[in-house]
Order: C-alpha cells, then structure tokens, then sequence
C-alpha cells in the first residue's frame, strides 16, 4: 500500500527484500563491522610470521682522531672486527598455536559479523513496516477527511435550510479541523518513516523520491514452538559465535602454555682480533626459575569456564527469544482474530446508519461524533493490528536467526 505523499513524477519503489538488501550492501555501521574480519585476518598473517634473524657487525680500535696511523698493517694488526648472525628458535609449537587461535578469533569475529545482519535486517524490516504503517494510516485520515467533509457540506445545507442550529453546525466544522489535523499528522509520519528507513539502507543507495511497495496485510503462521527453537540453536549467528567462543578460549590456554616454553637463541660469529680469524658459536636458553607464564595460564584456563557459561547463556537467550517471539505472533494472531470476526464491519456499519439517521434528524449529534470517533479508531486499531503481526513475524525471524522459517 502506498500513499498520495508526492515525491516527484516516478519515485522509485522498493519491496522489502529489496531494502534488506539494500542495507546488507551499503549501511555503513555494517561495512564498518565487515572490516574486522578483515583486521582479525591480517592478525592470522602477523601470528603466522617467524622471528626474524638478528645480524651484528662491529669494528673497533679505529684511528679517528690520529689520521697519520691508518694503514693496511694497522687496519689488520691492532683493530678488532666482529660479525655474527643469531636467531630465536621458538619451542612448544608457538608459532602454530598463535596462528590457530587468530583464526579461532577470526571464525567468532565472522559470526559476530553474520549477528550484526541478522539484527540490522530486523532494523530494517521494523522500519520498513512502519512506513506502510504510516502510509496506511494517512490513507485512512485522507478517505475520513473526504467523507467528513460531504458531511459538513450537507450540514452547511442544513443549516441554511434551517433544519439544524447554528451551534450544532459549528460543532461539525469545528470537528472537520481534528481530522485535517489526522491528515498533517500522518503525512508528517510517513516522511519521517520513509527518512528513517532511507539511513538504514544507505542514504545515498536510494534517491530522495522512493516509496515502497508490497501488500500490507499479515496472514497467521502456523507451526511448532519446539522447531523454530531447533532451526534457532543451528542458525542463529550470536550462538555461534558463542560455541567458537569456547574454541577459542581452548586456543589462547594451549598458546598461554605453548608461551610457557622457553625459546633457544642460537648464535655464530666472526672475529678478526690482532692479526687472528677466529669463531665462535653460542647457545642461550633462558632458565625457568621464577617465570613460566603461570599467570597467563591460570587465566585462559579460566576463560575457558567463562566462555562455556557465556555459550550456555546464549543457548537459553536463544530459546527465550524464540519462545517470546512465538507468544507474540500468537497474540497477534488472536487480535486480528477479533478484528476481522465482525467488529470492522461493525464499527463501518453503526458509523453510515448514525450518519445517515442524523442527517434525517433521528439522532443527536453525539451520537454521530461518537460513532464517527469508534469507527476511525477501530480502523486505526485494525492497522496497527496489522501492523503489529507483521513485527511479531519479523521478530520471530529474528529470533530464529533466518528469513526461512521452518
């Protein structure tokens, strides 16, 4: 449903599936989470790397100050000169285990990512029910406007036939100003919705004259609570990211001990001493007296119970959201019930026989309001029912993790 609001010849129109796609490939806050993935990946680069080897080289004993004492004789008789090379070993498999916990990282930072989508395509799809919303209700504030405005004409030919009072008459124009101010009012919300949703999507993926389009109707789904809990506990990203959680604790405790390890620095060097060639070769591995990284140890290895709970915590918010999300599309469902059971036809029924039995004199005029009043917040009431199942779809979907629900 789309609504008069002019926004230039041909605006451009958007489904939902098009805004959600829209807002995957160009909300900033999204793109801007995308690069992390990105940044933990160079970090799988920087925990793969080797240490680099260490060359030295030094000459002492040169005649700077005294020029009249450099020679080739002197240069090879008095002065000493050094060169070596030395490189860390590292041992307890550091490198690899560094490696294996960046890319655990990477794997939660990716599904925190995916969690990012799943709850940026719920943003997107609220605010896209808004604007129908929004678009619905001004619809239903412009055909009130209409019809109570024949009905203050003919009020006007009463009046001037003297079938009614003045003040009866100015009671019906002066109502004709509520409903103008309806119309105001919801053209003002249907800008604002259509502004809001724009942000989400990318303001420059979309040109100022757009709209959407789609049927703005809900229909009750129908299905097991215990399934839509099952397809949640495999697809919700937040979940998994949990589970790598507990991965990833395992990681940083195996790289805690791998650290643990003391590495061995092996050195070779030359040496030309007072006419003499000679080298050396050295060994240096430091004594594990007093630190072994215990620390680090017992923390990661009680990160490790940290991130079970943490994973046991999202299981159950996991089945909470799905179960609240259930409940809701349930109550939903029971309202438009009620609303499609008899009461619309009801409420349009009682508004055209008060208003035609007022303009016959057979009732008061408020009763005439007052049955103009019910059916414009019956009707308000129906598409916010609406509107409100659609929601409880949409977060049901959320809460499963997945635009496909079982």
């Amino acid at each position: 449903m789309t609504s008069g609001v002019v926004f230039g010849q041909n605006p451009v129109q958007i489904t939902l599936d098009d805004a959600i796609q829209l807002a995957l490939q160009h909300n900033h806050g999204l793109l801007a989470a995308r690069t992390t993935i990105q940044q933990s990946e160079a970090q799988e680069v920087t925990a793969n790397l080797r240490p680099n080897p260490v060359f030295f080289a030094d000459w002492d004993y040169l005649p700077l100050f005294t020029p009249s004492a450099w020679s080739s004789t002197y240069l090879h008789d008095l002065t000493e000169a050094d060169a070596g090379l030395s490189y860390l070993f590292e041992r307890g498999a550091k490198r690899s285990r560094r490696f294996q916990a960046a890319k655990d990282v990477t794997a939660v930072t990716r599904s925190q990512v995916a969690d990012n989508e799943r709850t940026l395509t719920f943003q997107v799809a609220t605010l896209f029910i808004n604007v129908q919303l929004a678009e619905s209700t001004l619809d239903l504030a412009r055909e009130d406007l209409k019809s109570y405005q024949n009905t203050v004409e003919l009020s006007e030919l009463r009046y001037n036939k003297g079938a009614i009072s003045e003040d009866d008459y100015l009671k019906i124009n002066l109502q004709l100003l509520q409903f103008q101010n309806d119309v105001a009012q919801a053209e003002l919300a249907t800008v604002q919705a259509l502004s809001d949703l724009r942000n989400l999507l990318g303001y420059e993926s979309v040109p100022a004259a757009y709209d959407v389009t789609g049927v703005f109707d809900y229909s009750p789904w129908r299905g097991k609570l215990e399934d839509f809990q099952a397809k949640a506990l495999q697809a919700r990203p937040d979940y998994r990211a949990a589970q790598q959680g507990v991965t990833s604790a395992n990681s940083q405790y195996l790289l805690a001990k791998a650290n643990g390890k003391q590495d061995v620095t092996v050195q070779a060097n030359y040496s030309h001493v007072n006419a003499i060639n000679a080298a050396s070769f050295l060994v240096s591995v430091p004594l594990a007296i007093n630190n072994r990284n215990q620390g680090e140890i017992a923390r990661t290895h009680f990160a490790i119970t940290q991130s079970r709970e943490q994973e046991q915590a999202a299981n159950n918010q996991v089945l909470t959201d799905v179960r609240d999300a259930y409940e809701g599309l349930q109550t939903s469902d029971r309202i438009l019930q009620l609303y499609r059971s008899g009461y619309l036809e009801r409420a349009k029924k009682d508004r055209d026989i008060s208003e035609y039995a007022y303009q016959r004199g057979a009732v008061s005029l408020l009763d005439f309001l007052d049955a103009e009043r019910s059916y414009r917040a019956t009707q308000l009431g129906y598409r916010q029912a609406i509107a409100s199942g659609l929601l409880a779809e949409e977060q049901l979907r959320e809460a499963v993790g997945t635009r496909s629900l079982p």
